[in-house]
């Protein structure tokens, strides 16, 4: 079994290895390995000496890595869906962007898995426990074969949730259950609290993952769900936002600890980079302002996942704007929803979002 300790790895302030930055922090760039004019094909082969493939995390820029501009986005009739029931994208080397199929669940939810030189994590498992409906863990499983046979070493999986209350992001979860070298942290709210070491100072202590010079900060965000958590990834600059924030229709659960949180975030941004939001779903048409209706399994014009960093301001002023109101406020990218129905059909938009006509079909 890999040391990988989450309990104590929260006290450390910086990963266990310093190795030098460098702009891409993906392999070993430094001559002779990976010569002006190569593709760090250096990462799949070990340095003189070594026996197996470290990877450098400590880049001077978040680590490069792309998205697709449109998801799969399902069919009219569900049952004749034939696509994937998951969609892999792999954003770089060491990261991975998984999502269910919208046919075999609505929310199609995503699941991130990251790897570390002396570990994986695995943020949220998705809204369906049946493996032959759902199979994440043989596809997780396939991930990290190929990544073994990459880096020439085993690493444990750590499965983590930003919200285990949230059926959407965390059913897959029983498919982990007796996988050898696998950590589920639990999911009962003070269980989740003891396990990062947070029950002292909740929601304003925070902690970190070492995944092996790959540090991940968890930072509690309550508000959407009571045991609301964001996680940020000092490598690729990414925060993994969950039901906090996403391009979709928002529920806050409590409005005043909903504002707390993004504040929080919002103070986070100020002092660390973030090159985008990731949240947990999409809800969104790329039409401002519009969404689509909850159980729909077709959703061909899907607003891309990530958000811009300056989104979090936008989510701060208008959550101030509905704190203590039953409101569902529309705005460019999302929808807060304050102690009103998920299915509020609310058409009042401010004047800054163009009330523009979806297109059809939707």
């Amino acid at each position: 079994m890999l040391s990988f300790d989450p309990q104590s790895a929260q006290q450390q302030t910086s990963p266990v290895a310093t190795p030098t930055p460098t702009q891409s922090g993906n392999g070993n760039l430094a001559p002779p390995d990976n010569p002006p004019g190569d593709r760090n094909t250096d990462s799949c082969v070990p340095r003189p000496g070594q026996t197996e493939v470290v990877h450098n995390y400590r880049n001077a820029g978040p680590a490069p890595g792309t998205l697709p501009f449109r998801w799969m986005y399902g069919s009219r009739v569900a049952a004749i869906n034939r696509d994937p029931r998951i969609q892999l994208v792999q954003y770089n080397e060491d990261t991975c962007v998984l999502r269910q199929n919208v046919c075999v669940h609505w929310a199609a939810p995503f699941t991130y898995l990251l790897f570390g030189n002396k570990g994986a994590l695995l943020i949220d498992t998705g809204a369906t426990a049946d493996a032959a409906h759902y199979p994440l863990r043989a596809t997780v499983d396939a991930i990290m074969l190929r990544w073994s046979q990459m880096t020439r070493k085993k690493v444990p999986l750590t499965v983590v949730f930003t919200s285990g209350e949230d059926i959407a992001q965390n059913q897959g979860a029983a498919q982990f259950a007796g996988r050898p070298e696998t950590m589920l942290v639990p999911r009962p709210l003070q269980a989740m609290k003891d396990f990062y070491r947070l029950s002292s100072n909740w929601p304003e202590s925070g902690a970190k993952v070492d995944l092996g010079d790959r540090v991940i900060d968890v930072i509690p965000t309550p508000g959407a769900h009571k045991d609301g958590l964001t996680f940020y990834d000092s490598y690729t600059h990414l925060l993994f936002t969950g039901d906090l924030l996403f391009p979709g229709r928002i529920n806050i659960s409590h409005d005043r600890d909903y504002l707390a949180s993004l504040e929080r975030l919002q103070r986070w941004k100020q002092t660390h980079n973030v090159k985008w939001l990731l949240g947990g779903h999409i809800g969104m048409q790329f039409v401002p302002g519009k969404d689509y209706p909850r159980f729909a399994t077709h959703k061909p014009y899907e607003r891309v996942l990530q958000m811009e960093p300056a989104l979090l301001d936008d989510a701060v002023a208008s959550t101030r704007e509905v704190v203590g109101k039953k409101l569902a406020l529309i705005r460019p990218d999302f929808i807060l929803l304050n102690g009103v129905s998920p299915d509020e059909k609310a058409q009042v938009f401010p004047p800054e979002v163009p009330n523009i006509a979806a297109p059809y079909p939707f």
